[in-house]
């Protein structure tokens, strides 16, 4: 199973109450790419980079099986450069900076090798690029699974509402379900989104898990507590790419296996926020996954004698 990446690739400067980095690989494209090569080894990236992004990151992603012909390195320009501030919450960040750098120029073009792919992930970019990704396509994936964020509400909303009517996953955290909807209640909400044209949509609320909705069926799936959270940039875009990936090796997209994809995907998030920038995500293994999955269902088991 093929699966085609559409995100940015970047540089970003974090600083958290527990740390600071002045510039670390980062970008929604790098944290899925990372997170999905854990489960399939056709990962078609499209992208577009400057002449600064390092040549090793392109290698490291080259070894897990990514596809870089549809990332366009632009000899002249910089990358995309993201620099922001989390409180002590971590729920809550201050953007510094934003040079859009490449990216204001960014035509996504799919290479002929990429036609036929079974999974496209939509990463958080202007919806008229999605879009563009979507038309480019001579035939429809399997699954469209799409990102998006209030920005694109604010400033493009009639392109956003032609995007969804076009994918089948929408991913987006409850603050943005309630201004798409214009709904407070998460079910109202959800009941409102899926009208708009998704057939599942999953809401992300951080470190209290995630929510998954299709028709009448809700599923809730919490996130793993841990002692230690370092840096949750890019923990959503790896939670969205150890879902999509799991769902192109297992090639079943029914409400009962994106259960357990949402499990999947918020393991792999749960290892992204450990260290700064995607460095954590180089590291594990598969025992490692493994083991961090039991420890989901040991968090959710219980046992109970109805009276």
């Amino acid at each position: 199973m093929s699966l085609i990446s559409v995100g940015t690739m970047a540089f970003d400067a974090i600083e958290t109450p527990f740390g600071k980095v002045n510039q670390i690989v980062g970008g929604s494209g790098t944290y899925v790419a990372y997170a999905a090569s854990n489960f399939i080894s056709s990962i078609k990236q499209i992208s577009i980079v400057g002449f600064d992004f390092p040549e090793e990151e392109m290698a490291e992603l080259r070894k897990r099986g990514v596809d870089l012909e549809g990332v366009e390195v632009v000899p002249d320009k910089k990358s995309f450069f993201w620099s922001g501030k989390y409180h002590l919450d971590m729920n809550n960040r201050d953007t510094l900076v934003t040079d859009l750098n490449v990216l204001a120029d960014f035509n996504p073009i799919v290479p002929d090798s990429y036609q036929g792919a079974e999974f496209l992930m939509l990463g958080n970019l202007a919806p008229n690029l999605q879009l563009s990704i979507i038309n480019q396509l001579k035939v429809r994936p399997k699954l469209i699974v799409m990102d998006t964020m209030n920005f694109w509400m604010d400033i493009a909303m009639s392109d956003l509402e032609a995007v969804l009517k076009k994918v089948d996953v929408l991913m987006i955290n409850d603050g943005e379900a309630r201004q798409l909807s214009g709904q407070f209640s998460l079910v109202k909400a959800a009941k409102t989104i899926l009208e708009m044209g998704p057939k599942f949509l999953v809401i992300k609320k951080g470190e209290h898990g995630a929510l998954l909705f299709h028709g009448d069926h809700v599923f809730y799936a919490p996130a793993l507590p841990l002692e230690e959270v370092f840096d949750p940039t890019g923990a959503g875009d790896t939670f969205a790419g150890g879902f999509i990936g799991y769902l192109a090796k297992t090639k079943d997209i029914s409400f009962e296996n994106m259960k357990t994809a949402i499990i999947v995907g918020s393991a792999l998030a749960s290892f992204c926020v450990e260290k700064f920038g995607p460095n954590r995500m180089k590291e594990i293994s598969k025992a490692d996954i493994d083991q961090r999955l039991k420890e989901f269902v040991q968090l959710v088991n219980f046992e109970i004698d109805l009276v």
